[in-house]
């Protein structure tokens, strides 16, 4: 492998990483929006605001394309990006929208270990659809899963599997299939842009569904102004991003890894931001699933070098 590649491979991961940071900090914020509105309009409002804050990187983006390419690639590479950041917005609306369902019946601790369960349904689908991971990664999955079970859940009691439980397990797999389709659409896509179509499908299908299903109302929308700030401007806008860029230098099982730090990542900010200092359990847990994901990016490395 050369050193250009192995940079790239770097840069994925860190990027990841980094999409996992915003989105542990965004898991409280999705909880307190909870507080004043419901889960479409928060949804909606944050997804919609994710898209306007890319329109200005997307339009800088288009005139980099326009000098770049001719103007027969130039229409096949809009086409392809309408086209799929459709297919992923409407997977997109669906993954996020059952996972704020998820937070009337269950508990946020359940929620983040459930969700994050797509480190395993990543390698389950890819089988699925004749794409084989390799044993240690199984083995570093299974890894990190104890780890997220000594960090969300730890000496909790779990209760009963309740329908926000199943919301959550659902989202899981729906955020499975989402990594997939970005592994196969990211590569050659402008990635703002895709990530700003993806918004604007996701955005208008929630805001749909929020006028049918909800009564919108600005004063209540204001008092969860930074919650739908934050997970707006930094979890959709520039999260998902990164995550689209990222993925364009990861394998899909490995990147599923290195974003469900989110967990560990949300119970530190807590310690930092809100002084929850963390259990000897959940410390072990973090500990645990940063060994997996070491130990997943030594053998992935090493194999591209055999």
């Amino acid at each position: 492998m050369t050193s250009g590649n192995k940079g790239k491979k770097a840069l994925g991961s860190v990027l990841l990483l980094l999409t996992a940071l915003i989105w542990g900090i965004a898991f409280v914020a999705q909880s307190v929006g909870m507080e004043s509105v419901g889960p479409f309009t928060f949804s909606a409002v944050r997804i919609l605001l994710g898209a306007a804050v890319l329109i200005p990187v997307a339009i800088i983006g288009g005139k980099r394309d326009r000098a770049l390419l001719p103007p027969d690639q130039l229409k096949s590479l809009r086409r392809k990006t309408w086209i799929h950041g459709i297919i992923l917005g409407v997977v997109f609306c669906a993954a996020v929208n059952f996972q704020q369902f998820a937070f009337y019946d269950s508990t946020p601790g359940k929620i983040a270990f459930i969700t994050a369960m797509y480190i395993f349904f990543v390698p389950i689908i890819s089988l699925l659809i004749g794409r084989r991971s390799p044993f240690m990664v199984w083995i570093c999955a299974a890894v990190a899963a104890v780890g997220l079970y000594l960090l969300c859940i730890g000496g909790n009691d779990m209760g009963g599997f309740n329908r926000g439980d199943a919301l959550a397990l659902i989202c899981s797999i729906i955020f499975a299939v989402h990594i997939l389709l970005i592994d196969r659409y990211a590569p050659g896509a402008n990635g703002a842009m895709l990530s700003c179509v993806q918004f604007l499908t996701a955005g208008i299908i929630s805001g749909i569904l929020m006028f049918i299903f909800e009564k919108p109302d600005i004063a209540a929308i204001a008092d969860a102004a930074v919650p739908i700030l934050y997970a707006g401007i930094l979890s959709c806008g520039a999260a998902y991003t990164l995550q689209i860029i990222g993925q364009k230098y990861t394998e899909p099982t490995v990147a599923s890894l290195l974003m469900c730090m989110e967990s560990v990542f949300a119970v530190i900010a807590s310690a930092v931001i809100l002084g929850q200092y963390m259990k000897p359990v959940e410390t072990a847990g973090c500990v645990i699933m940063f060994a997996a994901i070491i130990l997943s990016q030594i053998f992935v490395n090493r194999k591209k070098q055999d």
